[in-house]
């Protein structure tokens, strides 16, 4: 039924912010951006007069993985929510590094915030893998995580 999974959504506040944020700070490669408006972008979202503008970023060209779509509605009928990791709803998005220690330190160096150090993980006699995670914050407090695999 499902043939792949296309892109990850982030409802944003500002998108020029947050594409600065994934672009510069985290370094995805910008693919481009939309306004998305009129009666099937209305019916499509469920806002009236609905003005939705839209930024495609990816890892890199050679990436497997699915684009991350930010979106910034531009209608009134917008609610901003606090992002929390034990609410339903997506809880992070995880990108794969080589080397953990050296992200985390770089990316605590421009201001990004961590929920906590990256924590090692040993899951090998579950039939997974050793590992070291951690989360942080994007600008609106979308939850991220950094993962990698040692073994």
């Amino acid at each position: 039924m499902i043939h792949e999974v296309t892109h990850i959504g982030i409802t944003v506040s500002d998108i020029e912010r947050s594409t600065t944020f994934y672009r510069d700070v985290l370094g995805l490669e910008f693919i481009g951006s939309v306004t998305m408006k009129g009666d099937e972008t209305d019916r499509l979202f469920q806002i009236k007069n609905c003005v939705a503008k839209i930024a495609y970023l990816n890892g890199s060209k050679g990436s497997l993985a699915p684009p991350i779509e930010l979106i910034q509605f531009v209608s009134e009928d917008c609610e901003i929510d606090t992002p929390a990791l034990r609410k339903t709803s997506i809880s992070e998005i995880c990108f794969r590094v080589e080397n953990i220690d050296k992200v985390y330190s770089d990316l605590k160096s421009k201001g990004v915030e961590f929920l906590s150090e990256p924590q090692l993980f040993d899951f090998r006699k579950d039939g997974f893998s050793k590992s070291k995670a951690v989360y942080f914050k994007d600008p609106d407090g979308v939850i991220l995580e950094l993962m990698e695999y040692l073994d």
